[in-house]
């Protein structure tokens, strides 16, 4: 059986999404336990040219939203990024767990071939759907795991790569 578009994007994102919600977790609990403001580590960035820890999973979040939009065509959900508290970043989380698991493998089917047209900056191409989602969607996402998780490191939260990665659910 051949990898499909679905397969290849909705299960992943929803399984990062998932690990991002873990290193919150584990983000709020160190704060507790080092005596830290609550929230404090939302505010955290790795180099002061950085998005926070916040932005980072508003950024995962949107990336999702948006490939997802960009290869359906259905609406994501809009949101304000105004969150600022590890309830709102969850809840921002759920709600785009939410929005893909709305999404079957059938509303991804033939999306393979499908222009889709990327803008950076001043310049923009347009890539087949599968081009978009293997080389641009899926490491922007990981880009922005990646680095939530290293902002925590960072910030001496217990954390290691199985946190990272995640527990397979099949």
């Amino acid at each position: 059986m051949p990898l499909s578009m679905y397969r290849a994007c909705i299960p992943v994102f929803v399984r990062g999404l998932r690990v991002l919600d873990g290193l919150l977790d584990k983000a709020q609990a160190h704060e507790a336990a080092k005596g830290l403001a609550p929230g404090a580590l939302i505010a955290a960035r790795l180099a002061p040219d950085m998005q926070t820890l916040g932005n980072q999973v508003q950024r995962a979040s949107d990336t999702c939203k948006g490939s997802a939009e960009r290869l359906t065509g259905f609406k994501a959900p809009r949101m304000p990024d105004t969150e600022t508290s590890y309830a709102e970043l969850k809840a921002r989380i759920a709600a785009t767990v939410t929005f893909l698991q709305t999404i079957t493998p059938d509303h991804l089917k033939g999306t393979e071939e499908q222009g889709i047209p990327l803008k950076l900056g001043q310049t923009g191409t347009t890539l087949s759907g599968a081009d978009y989602l293997l080389q641009f969607a899926l490491p922007n996402f990981f880009f922005h795991v990646t680095t939530a998780h290293d902002i925590l490191r960072n910030q001496g939260v217990k954390i290691g790569k199985l946190d990272y990665l995640g527990v397979y659910a099949g």
